[in-house]
Order: C-alpha cells, then sequence, then structure tokens
C-alpha cells in the first residue's frame, strides 16, 4: 500500500508540475472569482510582511528566468493545516499569474493528518477536495477545475521520499516548525512566514470564521508572492526583448 501510494503521488506530482493548461482550461468559477478577490486585496499586507515576500518572490523569479524548475516545499509542525493551505494556494497563484515549472510540496516535523476543518475551508472557497481513503491519515485528491490533474495530498514529514530532497526552497508558516529546523537538508533556500495556527478555535463557535480567515489571510499573501515573482519575470523578458532589438 506505501509502495502504490508513492507511485501514484511521484506520477499525479510529475503530471502536475508538468501540465501545460490549455486555452480553454479554467480554474472552478467560485475558486476563480475567490483567486480574483484575494489579487485585490494586497493593500491589506503590511509593508514589512511584504519584504518577507518579497523574498520568495525573488527566489521564485531567479529560477524560472534561469529556466529552472522551482520546487516549494511549505512546513508547519503536523502538516494538517497551514501547510496544505499553503501549498495549495501557491501552486493555484502560479497557475493564476502564468507561472510555469513550478510545483508545490508540504511537510511537517511530524506526520498527523489533513485536518478535515482545512479541507472544509479550503473547499468553501472553491477547491474540489475529495476522500480518496479513509485511513487515520486519509489520501485528498484536490483540484481547481475541471481539466487539471488532481493534487494527492496527505500529512508527512518534510523530508518524505515524495518531497524534493534536494534544489528546493522551505517555506516555514510556523513558528515551532521554524525553530525546531534551523537547517532543512537539501533546501538550497529557506524562508520564514508564520501564520497563527487555526487550531486555538477547534470546536468553539468561531472555529469556522476562523479556519476561513487563515485560509484568506495564506492565500492573499501566496498570490502576493506569485504576482511579484511574475512581474519580474515580466520584467526581465521586455529587458531581453530590448536588448535583441538594440
Amino acid at each position: 500500500m506505501n509502495l502504490l501510494r508513492i507511485t501514484l503521488l511521484l506520477f499525479i506530482g510529475g503530471l502536475f508540475l508538468n501540465f501545460k493548461p490549455k486555452a480553454k482550461t479554467k480554474m472552478y468559477k467560485k475558486l476563480n472569482r475567490y483567486c480574483a478577490t484575494l489579487a485585490g486585496e494586497f493593500d491589506q499586507i503590511s509593508e514589512q510582511r511584504k519584504v518577507q515576500l518579497k523574498e520568495i518572490g525573488d527566489y521564485i523569479a531567479e529560477k524560472s528566468i534561469a529556466k529552472e524548475p522551482v520546487n516549494l516545499t511549505v512546513i508547519c509542525t503536523h502538516n494538517s493545516r497551514r501547510s496544505h493551505i499553503g501549498q495549495l494556494f501557491l501552486k493555484t497563484a502560479a497557475v493564476y499569474y502564468g507561472v510555469e515549472k513550478l510545483a508545490t510540496f508540504s511537510g511537517g516535523t511530524e506526520a498527523t493528518a489533513f485536518n478535515p476543518r482545512a479541507v472544509k475551508a479550503l473547499s468553501s472557497v472553491g477547491f474540489k477536495i475529495s476522500p480518496l481513503t479513509s485511513a487515520e491519515n486519509p489520501n485528498y485528491a484536490a483540484k481547481m477545475g475541471r481539466n487539471y490533474p488532481s493534487m494527492l495530498l496527505f500529512s508527512k514529514k518534510y523530508s518524505h521520499t515524495t518531497n524534493p530532497q534536494a534544489d528546493f526552497a522551505a517555506i516555514m508558516v510556523c513558528s515551532e516548525a521554524d525553530a525546531a529546523c534551523p537547517l532543512v537538508p537539501g533546501a538550497d533556500a529557506r524562508f520564514a512566514i508564520p501564520y497563527k495556527d487555526p487550531k486555538h478555535s477547534d470546536n468553539t463557535p468561531s472555529e469556522s470564521t476562523t479556519y476561513q480567515e487563515k485560509c484568506r489571510e495564506i492565500g492573499r499573501e501566496m498570490f502576493f508572492a506569485m504576482h511579484y515573482a511574475k512581474q519580474k519575470i515580466s520584467g526581465h523578458l521586455e529587458e531581453t526583448k530590448a536588448a535583441a532589438r538594440n
């Protein structure tokens, strides 16, 4: 079963990395509207936070300009909430802005399970997320559009064999994981952008609202980083074309 899951993950991951959507391929309407909303909320991000996010954008742009694959692994303690949210929104932002050859992954300092509250919140904004197994650590298939390949999600350590082992950026989205992993083996870059864990609201009247707000906060910032990267990539292309004309 483990070998089958690993093989399936690698296969689907390869499909998603190399997938180039056709002109008629579109995201689900609800998700596309949500993406447009996120793209219009950059003024809600503090200037200090933008500096941190631009560092991620610089990494993406530099890799893209060098025509190298961009691999991003989002890491939190349990790989149950924030890291999965970050993984999905980074990939969605790359598709939305047309940043190619970019793959996203997630992991934790330990494995637990993709929390159903996070699954529900992501589903509410337009992702289609379906359970594939009912194990203690279930597998989920997540899609952003009918003609897009699925992303297979489950909780795992960041060093899991289905994640890149070298030439990737580690994006630390919780303070605990940031402190526990001052060095991430194999990573050629490391960024710390911690978010408050929404689990503090579990089993309270504010649970649903808190998870929705966390999706929006993380999504907004992942979109900002990707938008910044796209601007740098486009600027480089324009400079190259201008130099060629001269």
